[in-house]
């Protein structure tokens, strides 16, 4: 068993290689949009406004789709999510279907999603989803366990019913969004890998570029999808983002016989067919936050969200805590940034997790059970307040604006991100959905909900 970056033996070199462009590639001296961050929103993003003809620029300090991007579970799911969140999920899938032939293979298909219930009462509460389903024009259905097996080739009496969402769909991490970066370079972007953004240029009252570790670039417009690291980021600007995160577990199978064609999940394991014939496996309900200085600034805040989720989340103190104060709240842009110190989040698997994860496997899914570990990994997912994205222009910093906090869900709605970025740079945004993902919800008042927990 490997652990170490999710299927990176199966990835085309160009992937890694043709975006560390540092030394081959001069930086731009002007363009319109510059973004930092080489996750899924960050390419999604870059796409979209090369589409429409902006001059792009995207930095990534490490590689594209090196942290979580490349190490999430694989769902394009619709089923289960906030009423808030949805509308915009909905417009992403139908993204991804249009970008199919664009993107090349990607392992995208749509084979649905279950939520699998292990008794009466638990099928009961995922009952209670169907009618946001029914409100949003979704295929969402109720499965009896009898009807289960008509989806799910499995003992079905092991369960007593799922949610099924028909048009749900899966693609591979590894592969969707450098192909996304590539489809942007061909529609003019330009992608450099190996170059972290210090900071942001500012004068006369609003944002006039960013400085990378090679130097200044002049855009009017900066985004920030720095993923787990905006937090950090945001406050040498003195912007305060609450964000935590938390360490999810991940394993992929060797190929094996195919009991499904999508996704499920229940809460003792989650498993998502893959292109390689194998299985992306996680725990349906174990994530572990490593206490930081950020969890003692960002507690109340955090706090219903913990309170909904307390099960799920493990709490622990150790070695982060220390690390996080070492990292300094601001620097100089002619002085190496922790952007360049750490250029990849790379955290261990928890072994334990493992364990359980085979345990539930043998006792849920025995026909999948014997299928090795072939890699195992870990991946830091930045979560927000309320468990719904950050899609937000920053008050007192014009021209600036933030993606982050997707809290697990970022890949399913990168494209959808990606496209309501390009809206609101061009001023053509949906003015509700803005308002819905503005960063000032969590200093304006408004009640912190976190999204359905099912």
């Amino acid at each position: 068993m490997q652990t170490g970056i999710p299927g990176e033996q199966q990835v085309d070199p160009r992937t890694t290689d043709e975006w560390a462009w540092s030394d081959a590639h001069a930086l731009p001296g002007v363009v319109d949009v510059a973004i930092i961050g080489g996750g899924i929103v960050g390419c999604s993003a870059a796409y979209f406004l090369a589409r429409e003809g902006l001059r792009v620029a995207l930095f990534e300090k490490g590689r594209i789709a090196g942290e979580q991007s490349g190490r999430n579970w694989g769902w394009v799911r619709q089923q289960g999510r906030s009423p808030v969140e949805l509308p915009l999920m909905m417009r992403s899938l139908q993204l991804w279907l249009e970008l199919r032939e664009e993107l090349g293979d990607i392992g995208f298909r749509q084979g649905g999603s279950l939520y699998l219930a292990q008794d009466e009462a638990h099928l009961a509460q995922l009952e209670g989803w169907l009618s946001v389903a029914r409100e949003h024009g979704l295929d969402t259905q109720l499965l009896d366990s009898q009807k289960l097996g008509s989806v799910l080739r499995t003992d079905q009496r092991r369960w007593s019913g799922a949610l099924h969402t028909a048009s749900d769909a899966r693609a591979e991490p590894s592969r969707a969004a450098p192909a996304i970066a590539r489809a942007a370079h061909r529609r003019g972007a330009q992608i450099f890998g190996q170059c972290a953004v210090r900071g942001i240029d500012r004068g006369a009252g609003r944002i006039q570029g960013l400085i990378t570790e090679r130097g200044r670039v002049a855009a009017s417009t900066v985004v920030c999808a720095g993923g787990a690291w905006t937090s950090s980021f945001c406050r040498s600007l003195g912007i305060d983002f609450p964000q935590l995160t938390v360490l999810g577990t991940v394993a992929r199978t060797a190929p094996t016989r195919e009991i499904l064609e999508g996704e499920a999940w229940c809460p003792a394991i989650a498993i998502r067919r893959r292109a390689d014939d194998g299985y992306t496996i996680a725990h349906g309900g174990s994530f572990l936050h490593s206490l930081t200085p950020g969890t003692l600034r960002y507690a109340p805040r955090f706090w219903p969200a913990f309170s909904q989720d307390h099960h799920s989340i493990r709490v622990r103190l150790g070695a982060a805590f220390f690390d996080a104060l070492r990292i300094p709240s601001s620097w100089a842009m002619d002085q190496v940034s922790p952007f360049e110190r750490q250029r990849m989040l790379h955290p261990e698997p928890e072994q334990q997790v493992l364990r359980q994860m085979r345990v539930a496997l043998e006792r849920w899914f025995p026909e999948i059970a014997p299928a090795a570990f072939l890699e195992t990994w870990g991946g830091m997912i930045e979560t927000s307040p309320d468990v719904l994205p950050v899609i937000s222009h920053v008050d007192g910093h014009p021209g600036l604006l933030v993606a982050s906090g997707f809290s697990g869900h970022g890949f399913g709605i990168g494209p959808g991100a990606g496209k309501l970025i390009a809206d609101m740079v061009r001023g053509v945004a949906d003015r509700s959905e803005v308002h819905a993902f503005r960063l000032q919800r969590f200093f304006d008042g408004s009640p912190i909900r976190p999204g359905p927990s099912i």
